[in-house]
C-alpha cells in the first residue's frame, strides 16, 4: 500500500529512447503501483503552445524566453497533473523535467543559477535518470522532422551539461547505447532499488 507518491524523472537527448524507456518502466510497475506516466512539454495550454508554435520553427526564441516558457509550463504541469497524482500516492514517471531546461537553455549560454531560480516553485524529484546516447547516434535515429534544438552542435553542448549533473550526483547515468531491452533492465533496477529502500512505500 502506498503511503505517499514518488516522483521519477527520465532525461536524455532527443532520440535517446527516454520516451520509450519511460513507457516501458511505467508498464513494468503498472501491476504493483498506481502509475502516472507524463511528459514535458505537458499536455496543458502552455505545453501545447510550445509544441505547436515554437519547437518546429526555423529559429530558436531568445534563450530567456525559452526558459520562461518551459518554467511556466512546468508550474502548470505540477499544479494540474504531478502534485495531485503524488497527493494520491501515485508513482509519477515524467519524461523530461528541470534538467532539460538546465541542459538546453544552459548550453545556449543562459545562467544555470537563473534557470534554477525561475524553477524554484517546482517539486524536487525523488530520482532523476539520464539515458546517455551519443549526439551523433540520436540524430541518426530521428525519423521525424527535427525540432529547432535538434542539431548536432546543440545536442553535443546539451549532453555536456547533463554529464555535469551526473558528475555531481544529481543525475544517475544509464548507458543508452545498449540494446533497448538491456537499457530497460538497467532503468528498472535503478528505480526498483529506490522503491525498495524508500520509506514512502510499505
Amino acid at each position: 500500500m502506498v503511503k505517499k507518491g514518488i516522483f521519477i524523472v527520465i532525461e536524455g537527448l532527443d532520440g535517446s529512447g527516454k520516451t520509450t524507456q519511460a513507457a516501458i518502466l511505467a508498464e513494468k510497475f503498472f501491476k504493483t503501483y498506481n502509475v502516472l506516466l507524463t511528459a514535458e512539454p505537458s499536455s496543458g495550454k502552455i505545453g501545447n503552445f510550445i509544441r505547436e508554435c515554437y519547437l518546429y520553427e526555423n529559429e530558436r526564441l531568445p534563450t530567456e524566453a525559452e526558459a520562461l516558457l518551459f518554467a511556466a509550463d512546468r508550474i502548470e504541469h505540477m499544479h494540474n497533473e504531478v502534485k495531485p497524482a503524488l497527493d494520491k500516492g501515485k508513482l509519477v514517471i515524467c519524461d523530461r523535467y528541470i534538467y532539460s531546461s538546465l541542459a538546453y537553455q544552459g548550453s545556449a549560454g543562459l545562467s544555470l543559477d537563473w534557470i534554477k531560480t525561475i524553477n524554484t516553485r517546482s517539486l524536487q524529484p525523488d530520482l532523476s535518470v539520464f539515458i546517455d546516447v551519443s549526439p551523433e547516434k540520436v540524430l541518426e535515429r530521428l525519423q521525424r522532422k527535427k525540432s529547432v534544438m535538434e542539431t548536432l552542435d546543440t545536442q553535443r553542448k546539451v549532453r555536456e551539461v547533463y554529464l555535469k549533473y551526473v558528475d555531481n550526483g544529481e543525475l544517475i547515468r544509464i548507458d543508452g547505447d545498449k540494446e533497448k531491452r538491456l537499457v530497460a533492465e538497467d532503468l528498472y533496477r535503478v528505480v526498483s532499488g529506490l522503491l525498495k529502500d524508500a520509506k514512502k512505500f510499505v
